[in-house]
């Protein structure tokens, strides 16, 4: 009965955005990009975190507008940074925190834009790679680690900001294409090809490229860092192709295929894999 309710809901707001299209375009726009970027979970509580968090340190960055939140394990001075995905939080690392603390590491994770205790209520991944870009030059990570859109946010960040102290990256579970994202969008609410294109013109003018330019699979070839790229073959939310975009075009990366994990990636052997490659 849910899936019923979420599939009548779904195609009605994409009939009222289709609608909106040919009456007020610009309010179709607005309303059929909030939609694709403001998260409806992920949310923390202030005073309600999660054990694990509790057991971190906490501090609040400021940029520009924004405030996000970052939780920090003391260790040795290898530093690892934890990039959490859509609709996550910072927490989505409890099961990999004991490994990676196994290192020795000091282990810091942060919470994205619109996420956790972060502010905001619109998460892009340009925004989210600032967000990242200011934790680097701030705790001057060794390493990234990224689940889902926040792996595709530490491989745009790296393609665009360059940053020489980087060594080693591990993404896991993360799309390439934003077109594909998009497409997929306007295939569940069942948009028209005119918001098609109205999202498109949307995305040249807010951020300078268009959503067939904004590929993992571009970025990817400037990457000169190693990596580690690890999908499951089982994955409903991120085709595994997606993984295969990105392996095809970084150099410096190996590609790590799982099967029967899903899109969440949790386990044992997988995470020793991942310590493995951080201390080679």
């Amino acid at each position: 009965m849910k899936k019923v309710k979420h599939f009548i809901l779904t195609k009605s707001i994409g009939l009222y955005i289709n609608f909106l299209s040919f009456v007020n375009p610009e309010k179709a726009t607005g309303l059929a990009y909030k939609l694709f970027s403001n998260p409806r979970e992920g949310r923390l509580i202030d005073g309600q975190l999660p054990t694990i968090l509790q057991d971190a340190e906490t501090s609040r960055i400021n940029y520009n507008e924004h405030q996000f939140q970052t939780y920090t394990w003391k260790g040795n001075n290898h530093t690892i940074l934890l990039i959490h995905g859509w609709e996550s939080n910072a927490s989505r690392w409890e099961k990999l925190l004991p490994y990676l603390k196994d290192t020795g590491s000091t282990i810091i994770a942060i919470d994205g834009p619109a996420h956790g205790m972060s502010s905001g209520s619109e998460f892009n991944i340009p925004r989210y790679a600032e967000f990242i870009n200011v934790a680097v030059e701030k705790f001057r990570p060794n390493a990234l680690i990224g689940h889902s859109i926040g792996g595709a946010a530490c491989v745009y960040f790296q393609y665009k900001y360059e940053n020489p102290l980087l060594q080693k990256m591990v993404i896991l579970g993360a799309p390439s294409d934003l077109q594909v994202l998009l497409d997929n969008y306007i295939k569940l609410l069942s948009l028209n090809s005119k918001i098609s294109l109205l999202l498109e013109k949307y995305f040249i003018t807010t951020f300078n490229f268009k959503p067939n330019e904004f590929s993992g699979k571009i970025f990817g070839q400037k990457l000169k860092l190693k990596g580690l790229i690890a999908h499951d073959t089982d994955d409903t939310v991120v085709a595994f192709e997606e993984a295969n975009k990105i392996a095809g075009s970084w150099k410096h990366a190996e590609f790590i295929t799982t099967t029967g994990l899903g899109h969440s990636m949790h386990d044992d052997k997988l995470y020793q894999r991942v310590t493995a490659f951080l201390s080679e």
